[in-house]
Protein backbone atom coordinates (compact mmCIF):
# COMPACT_ATOMS: atom_id res chain seq x y z
CA UNK A 1 0.00 0.00 0.00
CA UNK A 2 2.73 2.39 0.85
CA UNK A 3 4.86 1.58 -2.10
CA UNK A 4 1.76 2.00 -4.26
CA UNK A 5 1.31 5.63 -2.76
CA UNK A 6 4.61 6.07 -3.20
CA UNK A 7 4.86 4.84 -6.84
CA UNK A 8 1.92 7.10 -7.98
CA UNK A 9 3.43 10.03 -6.37
CA UNK A 10 6.88 9.45 -8.42
CA UNK A 11 4.93 9.21 -11.57
CA UNK A 12 2.54 12.39 -10.41
CA UNK A 13 6.39 14.11 -9.64
CA UNK A 14 7.41 12.58 -13.32
CA UNK A 15 4.56 14.27 -15.05
CA UNK A 16 4.95 17.83 -13.44
CA UNK A 17 8.84 18.01 -14.23
CA UNK A 18 7.82 16.79 -17.68
CA UNK A 19 5.34 19.93 -18.21
CA UNK A 20 7.78 21.78 -16.85
CA UNK A 21 10.34 21.28 -19.34
CA UNK A 22 7.61 21.01 -22.48
CA UNK A 23 6.93 24.80 -21.48
CA UNK A 24 10.32 25.73 -21.24
CA UNK A 25 10.81 23.89 -24.44
CA UNK A 26 8.16 26.24 -25.96
CA UNK A 27 9.05 29.47 -24.26
CA UNK A 28 12.76 28.59 -26.39
CA UNK A 29 10.92 28.07 -29.42
CA UNK A 30 9.23 31.32 -28.69
CA UNK A 31 12.39 33.25 -28.60
CA UNK A 32 13.59 31.72 -31.54
CA UNK A 33 10.45 32.71 -33.59
CA UNK A 34 10.76 36.51 -31.75
CA UNK A 35 13.95 37.26 -30.99
CA UNK A 36 12.85 41.15 -31.22
CA UNK A 37 10.13 40.31 -28.39
CA UNK A 38 10.84 41.39 -24.92
CA UNK A 39 10.39 39.02 -22.29
CA UNK A 40 6.67 39.92 -21.19
CA UNK A 41 5.80 39.17 -24.39
CA UNK A 42 7.58 35.83 -24.93
CA UNK A 43 5.13 35.10 -21.56
CA UNK A 44 1.96 36.34 -22.96
CA UNK A 45 2.84 34.52 -25.81
CA UNK A 46 3.52 31.00 -24.09
CA UNK A 47 0.42 31.87 -21.77
CA UNK A 48 -1.93 32.09 -24.68
CA UNK A 49 -0.25 28.68 -26.47
CA UNK A 50 -1.20 27.09 -23.17
CA UNK A 51 -4.51 28.60 -23.24
CA UNK A 52 -5.08 27.24 -26.61
CA UNK A 53 -2.78 24.20 -27.64
CA UNK A 54 -3.41 24.64 -31.13
CA UNK A 55 -4.34 21.08 -32.34
CA UNK A 56 -5.69 19.93 -29.13
CA UNK A 57 -8.17 22.58 -28.40
CA UNK A 58 -10.47 19.98 -27.22
CA UNK A 59 -7.96 18.20 -25.16
CA UNK A 60 -5.13 15.50 -25.82
CA UNK A 61 -7.96 12.74 -25.45
CA UNK A 62 -9.50 10.98 -28.58
CA UNK A 63 -13.35 11.23 -28.95
CA UNK A 64 -16.00 13.94 -28.82
CA UNK A 65 -15.97 17.43 -26.54
CA UNK A 66 -19.26 16.75 -24.17
CA UNK A 67 -20.38 19.66 -21.75
CA UNK A 68 -19.30 19.88 -18.12
CA UNK A 69 -20.62 18.59 -15.94
CA UNK A 70 -22.29 15.65 -17.41
CA UNK A 71 -25.81 15.53 -17.02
Amino acid sequence: MVEDRELLAERLRTTFRLHEEGVELMRQNLRRRHPEAADEDIERLLAEWLSERPGAEFGDAQGRPVSWPRG
